[in-house]
């Protein structure tokens, strides 16, 4: 499925945004499924839950354009009455995230969201699809010096149940990914407290307010640019040298250690679980290198990073760790790639695997977070 891309000045995001291709269901999964659901009905359940999700993204666009970027929908599947009422909740929440980046001097003039069906299961009158979300911002110029625009692919599992006569109900939508969620969806609630991590390094949890001094770069012989290009690279085509940890918590920590060898860091071998260690090798890693807290415990006893006291002290080359329920343990690794003249760093991740999301929309996407800021 393809539709006409929004006319806007995205450039190179919007050229590495991947066009919507309808997966069908394997043969192994043919004989299991019931009448109707075929190609075409693939096809559909991508249609809904296009229009769910571009919706989402018009909720924080700037001006008219909202009214472009969501599709026509699909007579054959309309959304049950609790994902009707969570999907008004969800977009006032983004309405409110819109109107609190505007407070910070940020906005979106323009974007696309494009669907793609991995697979289809089907048991009984149920279908679980698995989709893959690409979608696209442009940066409005309010200060002159924004990338073009920024990126993102998500994995989500819709659920559809058939209600007669070919027609189909989406009754539910849940992120298939770890780390923080995609600027157009809501955050989710926050968990409960977790019992303390033990006697680790700890950083004081960075400020997030505007206005604190910059830090410049010491000459390290680090090579941040190249860590920033290795991250731009490989945000989301992944590197195959390495593995994936997607499916076992998160590729967050995994990739920004990719981008720090990439600029110079140097493995330190020994015993996996020893968090003074950080390494990777063809069968195995250390701990330090795939888990979020223990990378911080790593990088912090090793001195080869300080704290920084404020978020928008972060350079390229620097790394934003985030907590999402202030329980002291960390939840989510990212690196810097791009810096503003105007001061607003821009961060590039995986899980969900995004491009350039600025400092701004992820403040303003976790108000009640704890972030910590390292310089490298």
């Amino acid at each position: 499925m393809r539709r006409t891309t929004v006319k806007s000045a995205v450039g190179v995001v919007l050229s590495i945004a991947t066009a919507a291709v309808v997966v069908p269901a394997t043969a192994a999964n043919a004989a299991a499924r019931p009448a109707g659901v075929d190609q075409a009905t693939a096809a559909s359940f991508a249609r809904a839950t296009d229009v769910l999700l571009a919706k989402r993204t018009a909720a924080l666009l700037d001006g008219t354009a909202a009214k472009r970027v969501v599709p026509s929908g699909d007579r054959t599947v309309h959304l049950s009455a609790g994902v009707t009422r969570s999907e008004k909740s969800a977009l006032a929440t983004l309405q409110a995230r819109k109107k609190r980046l505007a407070a910070l001097g940020e906005a979106y003039t323009s974007g696309d969201t494009r669907v793609a069906v991995d697979q289809v299961r089907v048991k009984g009158k149920k279908a679980t699809v698995r989709v893959t979300e690409s979608t696209t911002l442009a940066y409005k110029k309010i200060h002159g010096d924004e990338p073009s625009g920024t990126g993102f692919k998500a994995r989500h599992e819709v659920s559809f149940t058939a209600t007669g006569h070919g027609k189909w109900e989406l009754t539910g939508i849940k992120s298939a990914d770890n780390g923080a969620v995609a600027v157009n969806a809501p955050a989710p609630p926050k968990a409960p407290a977790r019992e303390g991590i033990g006697p680790t390094p700890a950083a004081k949890p960075s400020d997030t307010s505007w206005g604190a001094p910059s830090i410049p770069k010491r000459r390290t012989g680090l090579n941040y640019s190249a860590m920033a290009a290795y991250a731009e690279k490989y945000w989301r085509n992944y590197n195959p040298a390495y593995r994936q940890f997607n499916e076992e918590g998160g590729d967050c920590t995994n990739f920004i250690s990719q981008a720090l060898k990439a600029g110079g860091w140097k493995p330190e071998t020994g015993p996996a679980a020893d968090y003074r260690k950080w390494w990777y090798s063809s069968s195995s890693q250390s701990h330090s290198w795939v888990g979020a807290n223990e990378w911080s415990w790593y990088a912090q006893n090793s001195k080869r990073v300080t704290h920084l006291p404020n978020v928008f002290q972060l350079e390229v080359g620097d790394i934003l760790q985030m907590d999402f329920d202030g329980d002291g343990s960390k939840d989510h690794s990212m690196i810097t790639t791009y810096k503003s003249r105007w001061g607003v760093p821009y961060l590039t991740y995986h899980s969900t695997n995004t491009y350039r999301k600025s400092l701004l929309s992820i403040l303003a996407s976790y108000p009640d977070a704890d972030y910590y800021a390292y310089r490298t």
